[in-house]
């Protein structure tokens, strides 16, 4: 009998993918079959996998249960993420049921004529993914207690009602009221559900740690239930799921490692889109050290940035106005440095987009682009959804590119060439000129290719690139350890596992695993 352990949360960014990808880690490496899944997700980042029910084919998934899955040591499909919701916003979103775009709904239009189906969809994808694995972990969105979804919370009460599953309960202590939360939660979970709470975990603490005994205590005494643990404050550099973590408006966020001296620190400027999306494209980079990834609002200065990436929207038009509307243009045509599109990112540096009014706010049907690169992108209603494998002749800011990349399309469109450039991407199938993944001009580069940087050929030559622009000198990039291992050796050494394993029937393995731990293996 497959196992089911639901990571729910008290609040929306609470640390709850984390949690599932550090337990999809641990239990596959002691030998059991782990799949992730979560019911029904909200995120404009998303990954192209192939479909569980068509062979040869692909569908999208939220970008956070791809990295469980890989968590899991196993390759994913379209039912660790059967329901997928992409936001346009205009208070609508693209609904997407086993991979396949289905239509643009409302939210009560959503509840009201397509909320069944999609009860359908995760149900029956759960029960596929039951068949061949040990152990599910699933996990919940937003918060579990949110009282007027009770009727209709596919991600948190319906998937604890249809997996019977054993769940944990992840607050966030770092925003405050955390013992309140917990305490609230529970008490307002469904009567039916509350007997399948194993324990929570109190996330993002920072401190010393006996400190929280008297909230504990009285978690524990006032409402029967464990708690697991307390989890110091990290970051992994796991993938964020939406756009949340990246504030909007007049604010600058900046991630990446300073801890080299300043003249081997580069700065490259994205601009914080209002529909930006798939921005987990640039974690890579990010985690290389010396080099600072500035999410800037569309009135900022880029003069003081080494290089420019404009990564993918999931509203090309919209975000292509909203550039030019705020003067971003200019300043990105008078720019000295590499710029690089990625999948909208790309087709709004290009000359011009026909079919505009399939996507955007706008009716006339074709809309000047930037005009960095020649060529024009065509919407069309079909969707481009697939992984692929990429043969890399580099030119412009990847000219030391070479070999065999992978990498995945997700957009609408097809964009041509109206002058003379450069194709740093074929495909095996053809091995000819392959326009529509990508083309450089000079210091310009556009592709489709989401997932570019995880290649190290092209995130080196890119680099080196951007520090030969700038005239300063590259540290020595290292190693690091994988951010899954991290995520799990952070729950081996800050929670009670052994009650984790006791709830899903491991209990004699999973003490063996624990004692490998305490033994330093």
């Amino acid at each position: 009998m497959t196992e089911t352990i639901l990571v729910a949360g008290t609040a929306s960014h609470v640390g709850k993918s984390t949690v599932v990808t550090g337990l999809c880690r641990i239990l596959a490496d002691q030998g059991f079959t782990v799949a992730p899944f979560k019911a029904q997700n909200m995120s404009n980042n998303a990954r192209a996998v192939p479909k569980a029910t068509q062979e040869d084919t692909f569908g999208e998934v939220g970008i956070a249960q791809y990295v469980q899955s890989h968590a899991a040591r196993r390759q994913p499909n379209t039912d660790i993420n059967p329901v997928l919701l992409k936001p346009h916003g205009d208070e609508a979103s693209q609904l997407i049921l086993d991979g396949d775009v289905v239509a643009k709904y409302d939210a009560r239009d959503y509840y009201e004529s397509q909320w069944n189906h999609a009860y359908n969809a995760a149900k029956q994808a759960w029960s596929r993914l039951s068949g061949s694995h040990d152990v599910i972990i699933a996990e919940g969105a937003g918060s579990i207690a949110e009282i007027n979804l009770h009727d209709r919370d596919l991600a948190n009460v319906e998937t604890a009602r249809f997996t019977e599953g054993a769940i944990i309960l992840v607050a966030d202590i770092e925003r405050g009221g955390a013992f309140a939360s917990i305490l609230g939660t529970i008490e307002l979970l469904p009567d039916d559900i509350k007997d399948q709470v194993i324990g929570v975990v109190i996330n993002k603490f920072r401190g010393d740690e006996t400190l929280l005994d008297p909230g504990i205590d009285r978690i524990e005494n006032q409402t029967g239930i464990p708690v697991l643990g307390v989890l110091p404050w990290r970051q992994f550099g796991l993938p964020e799921e939406d756009s949340l973590s990246i504030p909007a408006g007049d604010v600058e966020t900046t991630v990446g490692k300073d801890t080299v001296p300043t003249e081997q620190q580069v700065t490259i400027i994205v601009p914080r889109l209002p529909r930006i999306s798939n921005f987990p494209d640039l974690d890579p980079l990010a985690t290389v050290p010396g080099v600072r990834v500035s999410y800037r609002p569309l009135t900022a200065e880029i003069s003081d940035g080494d290089a420019v990436i404009i990564p993918g929207t999931k509203n090309t038009v919209d975000d292509l106005l909203a550039l030019t509307e705020a003067g971003f243009d200019e300043k990105l045509r008078s720019f000295d440095g590499p710029i690089i599109g990625i999948c909208g990112g790309y087709q709004l540096l290009g000359e011009q987009i026909h079919n505009a009014d399939l996507e955007g706010t706008v009716e006339k049907s074709t809309v000047d682009g930037l005009g960095l690169l020649p060529v024009e992108t065509e919407f069309q209603t079909e969707k481009t959804v697939r992984e692929r494998t990429f043969i890399v002749s580099g030119t412009g800011p990847i000219s030391g590119a070479t070999g065999e990349a992978t990498g995945y399309e997700i957009h609408m469109g097809q964009t041509t060439a109206q002058d003379s450039v450069s194709t740093p991407f074929l495909t095996p199938e053809d091995e000819t000129s392959a326009v529509k993944y990508g083309v450089s001009k000079g210091k310009v580069l556009g592709t489709y290719f989401h997932g570019i940087f995880e290649n190290k050929q092209i995130r080196t030559s890119f680099l080196d690139t951007v520090y030969a622009s700038s005239g300063g000198t590259r540290p020595v990039e290292k190693e690091q350890k994988n951010p899954i291992d991290k995520a799990a050796d952070w729950l081996l050494n800050n929670m009670e596992m052994s009650k984790v394993y006791a709830a899903i029937s491991i209990g004699e393995q999973g003490a063996y695993y624990e004692e490998k731990k305490r033994d330093g293996n």
